[in-house]
């Protein structure tokens, strides 16, 4: 039986192992740190097998790099061994909750999501800090290890976080930003899904060094738009210009996969656009538009068959110029005739001919009614002017939070509702501040009966003493985040109950139901260390007596190892979790017995036995939990005999 590694998969092994296949000739060994040979790219082949000419020596080219960015790509790379602890005790419904909320440095934090989550995001928004000289929390590490830098700066706060006075007169004012950002984005690129989007608030500061590093982490051609949103009105700061937007970059995974965004059409354009009312037939008083039926820039040599006649009111006959062509083949005019879809207009400019080759007195239109362009939507603009800063504090002063920097529920809102997903997707913030993700999902899901899940993720960096959110107890941003997420949840049932009882329904009938079906939990997972004692990832340095120590450390609670096992075999984290009891010992069951898991002490065969007959697809057992030694000689015949597909791992 395997051990678990309990770490995070070392990406740059599987990027050497696809490089190999596309080019075995530049597989090659070298001797690790302990002297082992391991496999190695060969730089120089690998140049020359993508180049059509010999190369000798480095080029220019265009590239955009900056001081430390071969370590911040080293740091996406590297493993971690860290691992997420959970905490019932600060989460809501923890049982049965779908949302995440975690506490811990983001890019760990992204490297553990990614064992879970590869490919199953369809929406990232974040609002990262944005870099305006102003202090910033992170604790990467380019020049020693991060426990050594942070232990020498002697900037931490009382959570032993790293802070970074980030002024312009440091002289990496640029650097400091960039190095922090990008392995972040780096890693959460994996967790997109194939069709996933990622939006990033951010201010004129770095957005064009932002933009350049999005579109190296995913490709120009991924690269949506830039949203200029309306921060605030009027004001009178800046040396020049009062600064009063912001933006949003958006990118996507992959373009070609990625749905059309739409948006609600606007008033304006309905009045202005949609300005024509049908006067008869069975859509009389429904308000629609004209398209020209024929628009000049349509040539022939798209569809020869969309060049026909069509019969005039007057009995005269029209058709496009000599290699020009209607918008739509015979058939497709004809159902649009038949469904009063086609208007004629008598003019003196008319672009169409006669049967004789004549200019027609003819035009014809189609008719583009409102109310089905409505269901369909407008694609938006790339300027938002709804949403200021503004709202976001009456948002939180309405449930008694005291916070002033965070953006507006109905612009997260708006983000995810343009996607037009299914109403069943996962969204990330990796830097959650107050929640206000979290919160914009809850109160989605509310309006239009989705069911949309949110994992959360926020360093737990301290309140400044004199703001008053550190006054009314909330220590770090964690504690508002969370709270802010209890009482928008609370206030959404409420409301939703409230709404379904003045619409004439019961309390207790199926608006009770549907609040109560509303996913307003959330579980609380904390970064931390490994479970396991140094011995467990290296035993080799040290000494024999220490291997018979237990490799777990004391501190570490048996659903603090059911986790570690989750996270390492790619079972999500919101996985349903079921504690059972078998002759005598607890028996953990995940996602309905897809992974069971025990870790007590003293487990005889009639434990195992019947665990095997449960086929699940994982087992995982503490490495001293068999009772005896007969036990562990029959562990492997038990499994055979009930089992045997079932993969089974040990702590």
């Amino acid at each position: 039986m395997e051990k678990l590694k309990l770490q995070t998969h070392n990406i740059v092994d599987e990027n050497i192992k696809k490089i190999a296949e596309l080019f075995p000739n530049c597989l090659t060994e070298r001797l690790d740190e302990n002297g082992k040979p391991e496999a190695a790219i060969d730089f120089d082949q690998l140049r020359q097998e993508l180049s059509k000419d010999i190369v000798e020596g480095p080029e220019e080219r265009y590239q955009f790099t900056w001081p430390d960015k071969r370590n911040a790509i080293r740091l996406a790379n590297a493993p971690t061994t860290d691992t997420l602890r959970p905490c019932r005790e600060e989460s809501v419904d923890f049982d049965n909750t779908q949302n995440l909320y975690i506490e811990g440095d983001n890019l760990e934090v992204l490297k553990l999501l990614r064992e879970n989550y590869l490919g199953k995001v369809k929406m990232i928004y974040i609002d990262p800090p944005y870099n305006t000289g102003n202090d910033f929390v992170y604790n990467d590490d380019f020049a020693q290890t991060t426990g050594d830098y942070v232990h020498n700066s002697g900037q931490e706060d009382e959570e032993g976080n790293r802070l970074v006075a980030n002024t312009e007169s440091n002289g990496r004012f640029h650097t400091d930003w960039l190095n922090m950002i990008y392995p972040r984005l780096k890693v959460a690129k994996d967790l997109l899904s194939e069709d996933g989007v990622i939006f990033i608030s951010i201010g004129g500061e770095e957005l064009e060094n932002l933009t350049k590093i999005c579109k190296e982490v995913f490709g120009s051609d991924n690269y949506l738009t830039t949203i200029s949103r309306l921060m605030k009105s009027g004001g009178n700061n800046g040396d020049f210009f009062s600064p009063n937007i912001d933006y949003v970059l958006v990118f996507t995974r992959d373009r070609h996969a990625t749905r059309q965004f739409k948006c609600d059409m606007s008033d304006e354009l309905i009045s202005n656009v949609y300005n024509k009312v049908e006067t008869e037939g069975p859509r009389k008083g429904e308000r629609y538009r004209t398209m020209g039926l024929y628009q000049a820039s349509l040539t022939l040599e798209r569809s020869a068959n969309a060049r026909y006649y069509i019969d005039c009111p007057d009995g005269t006959k029209c058709i496009p110029p000599v290699g020009k062509r209607w918008r739509v083949v015979e058939p497709s005019y004809k159902k649009m005739l038949s469904d009063d879809e086609i208007l004629f207009v008598k003019t003196q400019q008319s672009p169409l001919l006669d049967e004789h080759g004549k200019q027609s007195t003819w035009n014809v239109y189609t008719k583009i009614w409102l109310r089905d362009r409505q269901e369909e939507g407008q694609t938006p603009t790339n300027f938002i002017n709804k949403y200021e800063n503004r709202h976001s504090a009456k948002e939180l002063n309405s449930i008694g939070i005291p916070f002033d920097f965070s953006k507006p529920v109905g612009l997260v809102k708006y983000l995810l509702y343009i996607l037009r997903q299914d109403n069943n997707i996962c969204i990330l913030d990796f830097f959650s501040g107050s929640a206000t993700t979290a919160h914009a999902v809850m109160q989605l899901n509310a309006e239009d009966c989705g069911n949309r899940k949110f994992i959360m993720v926020q360093l737990p960096e301290a309140t400044d003493e004199k703001s008053e959110a550190y006054k009314a107890g909330y220590k770090n941003i964690c504690e508002i985040g969370k709270e802010r997420i209890r009482r928008a949840g609370k206030k959404i049932v409420e409301e939703l109950e409230k709404k379904k009882v003045e619409e004439g329904l019961f309390a207790g009938s199926s608006a009770g139901s549907e609040a109560r079906l509303l996913d307003i939990g959330f579980r609380v997972l904390k970064l931390d260390s490994s479970n396991m004692q140094d011995v467990y990832y290296s035993p080799e340095q040290f000494n024999e007596n220490l291997l018979f120590e237990d490799n777990i450390k004391h501190d570490r609670t048996d659903e603090d190892l059911l986790f570690q096992a989750m996270i390492e075999l790619g079972i999500e984290l919101s996985a349903k979790i079921e504690q059972r009891e078998i002759a005598g010992k607890t028996v953990w069951s995940v996602a309905e017995g897809y992974l069971m898991a025990c870790f007590d002490k003293d487990v005889n065969e009639t434990t195992i036995t019947e665990i095997a007959r449960q086929h699940p697809y994982y087992f995982v057992l503490r490495d001293s939990s068999l009772a005896t030694d007969n036990v562990a000689d029959n562990f492997e015949q038990i499994w055979e005999e009930y089992s045997k597909e079932t993969v089974r791992r040990i702590i």
